[in-house]
């Protein structure tokens, strides 16, 4: 996706966000929202299986390379690698030794 069609998405967010109605204006993020819900899974996996490729397939890149080069948090390359999903209430609490 380049970075005019990019800004042609948040334009349209930016649009729905200015509707006059307020009752309209929640029914339209109410049916984004729930559109946005059925593509995170499928998102999720293809940018972790994109991350293990870039790192494991010879090109030998390091978190931070990954991170910078897809424009993510480096610390969701490194809960990807910890095989962590969703939000922080989801993960393992740390163990005293």
């Amino acid at each position: 996706m380049s970075e005019e069609e990019v800004q042609r998405v948040t334009s349209a967010l930016d649009e729905v966000e200015r509707i006059a109605d307020r009752e309209a204006r929640v029914r339209a993020m109410s049916r984004i929202m729930a559109e946005q819900v059925r593509r995170n899974r499928p998102w999720a996996e293809e940018r972790k299986a994109l991350v293990i490729e870039l790192w494991d397939e010879g090109r030998g890149l390091s978190y931070r390379e990954i991170a910078a080069r897809l424009e993510i948090k480096l610390s969701t390359v490194q809960d990807i690698f910890r095989g962590y999903t969703g939000s922080g209430k989801h993960r393992p609490k740390a163990t005293e030794e």
